[in-house]
């Protein structure tokens, strides 16, 4: 069978269509830069690692840890979200459209999430304020959506960040700059200093997103103080704030810090959740909390997150009802409270982290560093953490590392966005037992000290 090659739109001599019987083949620089940009391919390549080394220990995933997941608990919390919906006085007929129809656009959680925000979060807004999403990835499509308007308008982010924002950026065609992070997290000041460094090429920074609390992939925890003081800097600056907050539940007993939502006083940020961590990996459930006022032409104010519903109509028309059951269900039956419910994954968590620090002492002793060349940092929770080797550690190293030592990890050069962190590796150690922890260092050990230093 012969084939026609779809040109770009301004090649000369395309062809004018295929002819009968011809396969037609597209060429990959007429689909959007997004879709060839190698950058945007980072988890796909870790997903297809895992799948064709099966065998290796992973710790180059965030996965939750699935210890705990019953099949009975499904049924289970859709009956107890109905059970809540009649308690409320919802009739049934209501209660069965709201399961099996289509619902409204921004969900029909949103009473719940609330309160659960103002048990854990110290969060107080209204429902009208909270759109239900399909996670963290529709969430931020949909808040960057709203906010960029122009092409000259620039998201700032923490780097190293989660590739997710990148590639929201990306596919929206939004000019991302890098802000740097450091040992205690993102800088207040390297922010203001980015902001006025975009200002003075003649473009607005808009925004800026962070992860405060155990980041992802660094594990870092922003002080209360740069808290405060970033807060000061978003109204000095003129910038909106994306919070995005997947681990904060699981900071050690008495450590967990106040959002930047919750101290935020002058409607500066943008409140990203997650019950992907926390409750029900499986449902792909998050929520955007965007309680700023809006004003439109007829003079009528409508919440951010109302606003912002007609681009979620046009990504996904709306959250699965039965998702957003089975969570309403977690929530009624947990107080709509979901700290105390996760202070036995959090102990998972912690005594994964400290194997893992504990493993990497044991087979890299700091007093020997100048012979191993090996460092990490010591975050206080999360499900990451981040290590320095003597060699640059790229896909192809993974990809030896998993096929030879079976182990995989992830290069942290896939989560800078201006290059950088050629020589450090992240392990996410979250969904594996201490007993595999030990293991996959040991065999990551063998690789490191077999690798020749550069």
């Amino acid at each position: 069978m012969s084939t026609t090659t779809l040109s770009a739109p301004d090649a000369p001599n395309a062809p004018d269509g295929p002819a009968d019987g011809d396969m037609l083949t597209l060429r990959q620089d007429a689909l959007h830069p997004a879709i060839a940009d190698p950058s945007m391919d980072s988890m796909r390549i870790l997903s297809e690692t895992a799948m064709k080394f099966p065998e290796a220990l992973s710790f180059s995933s965030g996965a939750p840890y699935d210890g705990n997941h019953d099949l009975a608990d499904l049924s289970f919390h859709i009956d107890r979200y109905v059970k809540h919906l009649q308690e409320r006085g919802v009739p049934q007929q209501r209660i069965t459209r709201l399961l099996f129809q289509y619902g409204p656009v921004n969900g029909f959680i949103q009473d719940d999430v609330a309160q659960m925000l103002r048990n854990d979060e110290d969060i107080d807004v209204p429902a009208e304020a909270i759109m239900i999403t399909h996670g963290f990835q529709e969430a931020a499509l949909v808040a960057l959506r709203g906010l960029f308007s122009g092409p000259d308008e620039v998201l700032l982010s923490v780097s190293p960040a989660y590739v997710g924002i990148r590639g929201a950026a990306r596919m929206l065609d939004i000019p991302l700059e890098a802000v740097d992070e450091g040992p205690q997290g993102l800088d207040p000041e390297a922010v203001a200093a980015a902001a006025r460094a975009v200002r003075a090429t003649g473009r607005r920074p808009a925004a800026l997103y962070l992860v405060p609390d155990f980041s992802n992939p660094s594990g870092t925890v922003l002080p209360l103080q740069a808290r405060r003081r970033l807060l000061e800097v978003a109204a000095e600056e003129d910038l909106i704030i994306l919070e995005d907050n997947p681990y904060g539940l699981f900071a050690p007993e008495g450590e967990a810090m106040p959002t930047l939502k919750s101290l935020d006083t002058a409607g500066r940020v943008i409140y990203l959740g997650s019950f992907a961590k926390s409750a029900f990996p499986g449902a792909r459930l998050g929520y955007l909390v965007a309680d700023q006022p809006v004003t439109g032409a007829d003079g009528a104010t409508r919440t951010l997150a109302q606003e912002l519903s007609r681009a979620k109509a046009m990504f996904s028309v709306g959250s699965s009802s039965l998702s957003q059951a089975v969570v309403g269900g977690i929530l009624a039956e947990n107080g709509h409270t979901l700290r105390p419910a996760t202070r036995e994954l959090a102990a998972v968590y912690l005594e994964r982290l400290q194997v893992t620090l504990d493993s990497l002492a044991e087979h890299f002793p700091p007093e020997d560093h100048a012979e191993h060349q090996v460092s990490w940092n010591t975050p206080r929770g999360g499900f990451f953490l981040t290590v320095e080797v003597g060699f640059e550690a790229g896909l192809g190293e993974m990809e030896r590392c998993a096929r030879d030592y079976g182990v995989s990890w992830a290069p942290m050069s896939m989560f800078h966005i201006d290059g950088g962190g050629e020589r450090q590796i992240r392990l996410g150690f979250s969904n594996l037992a201490p007993e595999a922890i030990r293991e996959g260092i040991a065999r990551l050990a063998r690789f490191i000290n077999h690798t020749p230093r550069a």
